[in-house]
């Protein structure tokens, strides 16, 4: 099955190709033949060996995203700058959430900020308490500072309701969130939002206390590294 999927994928990846530089193609003014510049021809075959490259490694959605941020001027992290830069982003993230019930924590060299539900949003509602902007912005103000991060940002809910709606609410809180930053200036490209619903609880849904720590968004802040 695997093989197969792959040849599928392949064989698509070809097909584009093939499209693509037929739709390069000019016509001689003198011969009257079509011809394709070497230029175009160079490009095609660079985007391709570019898909190829992604369906043999497996590559990551993740990892796109990173090297286009790479593209877009951001640059990368290597080497140990990595858990330096990381280093320095989440004690500043500690010092300015401090005391307001969002808990930074670290994986590795990705930071995961917790944003319980009672001091982000309404019960049922999806749209951002009033008195949480201050928070917000003052993560904003980090997140600009320290650019070389995406940002993933995961509505979780309880298990009370049906799973579709729960699904619904958890993708629009994260996308409120989402929009958000984005109006403070933190670069759109860096921001996925999406939804897990009530699948990824982090306490038990059958006391009121662990439904409440389920209700959350978690922003995943990982580097974008060469």
């Amino acid at each position: 099955m695997r093989l197969f999927q792959y040849r599928s994928k392949v064989i698509t990846v070809v097909l584009g190709l093939a499209l693509l530089i037929s739709g390069c193609a000019t016509t001689d003014p003198y011969t009257r033949e079509e011809k394709t510049s070497n230029a175009a021809k160079g490009a095609a075959i660079g985007a391709f060996a570019g898909a190829v490259l992604g369906v043999i490694t497996g590559d990551t959605s993740k990892e796109r995203r990173k090297r286009a941020l790479i593209g877009a001027g951001l640059g990368g992290l290597a080497g140990g700058g990595i858990g330096y830069y990381m280093d320095q982003e989440e004690m500043k993230l500690r010092q300015q959430l401090e005391g307001t019930g969002v808990s930074v924590t670290r994986v590795n060299n990705d930071l995961i900020l917790n944003m319980p539900g009672n001091i982000t949003f309404q019960t049922g509602n999806s749209n951002l308490s009033t008195g949480f902007y201050d928070v917000l912005s003052s993560v904003a103000l980090i997140l600009n500072e320290f650019d070389k991060t995406t940002i993933d940002v995961v509505g979780h809910t309880d298990s009370r309701g049906s799973d579709a709606y729960n699904q619904d609410l958890s993708e629009r809180r994260a996308a409120s969130v989402g929009s958000f930053l984005r109006s403070q200036g933190v670069m759109s490209k860096r921001i996925y939002t999406y939804g897990s619903g009530e699948s990824q609880p982090i306490a038990s849904n059958d006391t009121k206390s662990g439904q409440q720590l389920n209700r959350r968004v978690e922003l995943t802040l990982s580097p974008i590294t060469q």
